[in-house]
């Protein structure tokens, strides 16, 4: 028999004489190997006595049992169980005494001419691994056959040695009956057996199965699984309820799990698997255990543009929007407030079961400093504070942490029209003001700074009381109304129609008439039309008299009338 032309055994160095010595050689191995008796080469039936974790006891009637992998049944989709009926055929004997059997039902070929026939319908024929030779291995199918290494589906020569009396399927791809060079191919088969089975496999997995596997290999992001023949994905998302951070906390190659089937493509080969399904959801027990206003200590699991999730328990996170993170400042970014890790203290601010949401928020738990504005800095106080920011009409102005009142530009300066409050303030900078409003829902607080600046009009207001008679000069007349300037910088509202002079009573009951009788008098003598001409000819620039008549200290208001 010569060795067939295949790249493991084709060096230009090897002579003839090699070759002579290698024929040699395997004339004398297989001489000194006795082949297995027809007998053995039949299929005999046999009945399932014992199922074990890995193996499969079978009555052959013989004194001693036969024996199967369990795996052969598994890989093949079949179930199988004591009383099962069998068709095998012995290999040999293992360690332990038992016969080591086959399920092969392929015949081995008994001529040259049932080779030749195999041969030309590529059928698969059996035949039994008898030596590892340079280049590859012996087989016998009938004839002794040459099979190379790379097509035995051995990865190393270890393998190969594992090889070596085992019976295999495998199929003729060269044949010279006259030179009796036969060349034989396992791999083709074991890979076409494995692409059937895994198909076979794909079809019978549905989505929704609970299925057993071996944990195969880990990575970052998930599990490899083999459950069967074929390999599914436990994505690191899918492992627990809870976050986990590596699969490897969780999860060792070759542990035995059962999973959730979530998904099956078997056009694309992939399998979706779940561990986590196989458990209670953490939220079915949320209702009644975490409600609105409860106090709460949890984990920052994820930070976002609009907030952090916080895992107050495995499988049951909650949300910090990015409002609800601070009283004293705006916050941008929610990064800036917090990280991944953290354990923070927050407060259930809504929980939706059906939904599976839970709102939370953190400044609340930090106390409210608007809570006590008003007792704190009433109108009319005086506080300090830092400029902070500045916008076109005013400028922020922060009291105390998380509590900041705005100077309207108008507020400023008495002395100056302002156009902009950067023109007399700078950010940093300490000042002084007067608290004139607080709108506590708002959380809004008015300031003036101009008005803790004495000025001419607040000595005017403390030296003057309603009913008093004061001159002021007239700044402009419109109708019955008009301004009058008091003193420098100081200005009222006018009436400009004289009110007729009431009576007074004595003591006795009596009117006095006297004075109504002066004023009579003077209409008489210089006529009505006289007294009417005399408000007609109310002009700009005009020094008159005037009655106070509105005083008001606390809003800084005078009114008079024209006497």
């Amino acid at each position: 028999m010569s060795i067939p032309n295949t790249p493991e055994n084709d060096q230009p160095s090897e002579t003839i004489e090699t070759i002579e010595s290698f024929d040699q050689i395997l004339a004398q191995f297989e001489q000194s190997n006795q082949r297995r008796s027809s007998e053995d080469r039949r299929q005999i039936s046999g009945t399932v006595v014992t199922v074990s974790v890995d193996s499969v006891y079978v009555d052959i009637g013989y004194k001693t049992e036969g024996v199967l992998p369990l795996s052969v049944f598994e890989s093949a989709g079949e179930k199988v169980e004591p009383g099962s009926k069998l068709l095998v055929s012995v290999k040999g004997r293992n360690e332990e005494g038992y016969y080591e059997l086959s399920r092969l039902r392929v015949e081995q070929p008994k001529d040259w001419t049932a080779l030749e026939k195999a041969f030309e319908d590529k059928a698969i024929v059996s035949g039994t691994v008898t030596a590892v030779v340079k280049g590859g291995l012996t087989v016998d199918v009938g004839v002794r056959a040459f099979m190379p290494g790379s097509r035995s589906g051995a990865r190393d020569a270890a393998e190969m040695e594992k090889l070596v009396g085992q019976e295999i399927r495998c199929r003729v791809i060269k044949l010279d009956a006259a030179e009796e060079d036969v060349v034989v191919d396992r791999r083709a088969v074991a890979e076409e057996e494995d692409r059937s089975s895994k198909e076979r496999r794909y079809a019978e997995i549905q989505e929704g199965d609970v299925v057993s596997g071996t944990v195969r290999s880990l990575a970052d992001y998930g599990a490899f699984v083999d459950i069967g023949g074929v390999d599914g994905l436990l994505h690191i998302s899918d492992i627990a309820w809870g976050r986990v951070e590596k699969p490897a906390d969780i999860l060792t190659v070759g542990q035995e799990i059962e999973a959730k089937v979530l998904k099956v493509d078997a056009s694309g080969k992939r399998i979706s698997l779940g561990l986590k399904q196989l458990q209670p959801h953490p939220w079915d027990a949320v209702e009644g255990k975490h409600v609105a206003g409860e106090r709460v200590r949890g984990t920052v699991t994820r930070v976002t543009d609009f907030g952090a999730f916080v895992e107050l328990e495995p499988g049951v996170e909650g949300m910090i929007h990015v409002s609800e993170m601070s009283w004293v400042k705006k916050v941008r970014k929610p990064g800036d407030m917090l990280k991944v890790g953290d354990v923070v203290e927050v407060m259930i601010l809504g929980v939706s079961v059906s939904e599976r949401r839970m709102s939370l928020g953190l400044k609340q738990t930090l106390g409210d400093p608007w809570v006590e504005v008003a007792e704190r800095f009433p109108v009319g106080s005086q506080v300090e504070g830092t400029v902070t920011s500045f916008t076109k009409f005013g400028a922020f102005v922060q009291i105390v942490e998380g509590v900041e009142g705005m100077v309207h530009v108008s507020e400023i300066s008495a002395e100056k029209r302002v156009e902009r409050p950067q023109d007399l303030l700078r950010a940093g900078e300490t000042i002084k003001a007067k608290v004139i409003e607080i709108d506590k829902d708002k959380r809004q607080m008015r300031l003036s700074m101009k008005q803790l600046v004495p000025t001419g009009l607040d000595e005017y207001l403390a030296e003057h009381k309603e009913g008093d008679v004061v001159t002021g000069r007239l700044i402009d007349v419109a109708g019955e109304q008009g301004t009058v300037e008091l003193g420098e910088g100081i200005r009222a509202k006018a009436r400009l129609v004289v009110e007729a002079v009431e009576p007074v009573q004595t003591q006795t009951g009596a009117m006095d008439f006297s004075s109504l009788g002066s004023m009579l008098a003077a209409r008489w003598k210089n006529g009505a039309a006289a007294t009417e001409s005399k408000v007609e000819a109310l002009r700009a620039g005009q020094i008159r008299s005037f009655r106070i008549t509105v005083l008001d200290a606390d809003a800084r208001k005078i009114e008079v009338q024209l006497v």
